[in-house]
């Protein structure tokens, strides 16, 4: 994250509360710049508005901002790495992609798979990978639909647990209703953001 930011989110953790003059102030920054650090981490729901702090004398009353719970530290991560290393102990070899299928399906919800052509699964697929923050679109190629990845919600435990990109693929294959291949791994793309790819294989629906 941008360092002005991470100070925000630092302060605000610390204070509990401030208004944009008092962060402006504390980092030595016009208020104006302040606030436009501000509207950023309130588009990403990591801060919120919290009241209104009294103006002295007559002056107007200073909103003031404070952290949401995604804001918020938490040991989400640390307790994410413990149940995986759990799962992949428990993992035996015949068994162990079928295990990986069911954590995809789990990740549905029980929600049932998209249905008609194609093109419908597809779009039905980005929205509901739109709602897990995979931040995916798909692309036409000569070669058949490639589903892109544009974030991986995982990046900071990929590299000890790859099984989650089996899991991903796994659930791509479940909501398409037909296998894919990874063909990319957080590879920089266009704009330079690191992105999975997955190539569809239709050798079923069409």
């Amino acid at each position: 994250m941008q360092p002005t930011r991470q100070h925000i989110l630092e302060t605000l953790d610390q204070r509990g509360s401030a208004t944009a003059r008092q962060l402006a102030q504390a980092f030595g920054m016009t208020a104006a710049n302040l606030r436009r650090h501000l509207a950023i981490l309130q588009a990403r729901g990591l801060v919120t508005r919290a009241g209104l702090q009294p103006g002295k004398g007559r002056g107007r009353p200073e909103t003031l901002y404070a952290l949401t719970p995604a804001g918020q530290g938490t040991s989400l991560e640390a307790l994410t790495r413990a149940l995986l290393a759990s799962l992949v102990a428990n993992l035996d070899g015949a068994g162990s992609e079928e295990q990986i299928q069911a954590l995809a399906k789990r990740m549905l919800s029980g929600a049932p798979a998209p249905t008609g052509q194609l093109t419908r699964r597809l779009v039905a697929t980005v929205q509901r990978l739109s709602a897990l923050n995979y931040k995916p679109h798909w692309e036409a190629k000569p070669q058949g639909p490639e589903l892109v990845l544009g974030r991986c919600p995982y990046a900071t435990i990929i590299a000890d647990h790859p099984e989650l990109c089996r899991m991903d693929a796994h659930l791509l294959a479940t909501l398409l209703g037909m296998p894919v291949e990874q063909t990319s791994k957080l590879v920089p793309g266009q704009h330079g953001v690191p992105q999975c790819v997955f190539v569809l294989q239709q050798t079923t629906r069409k």
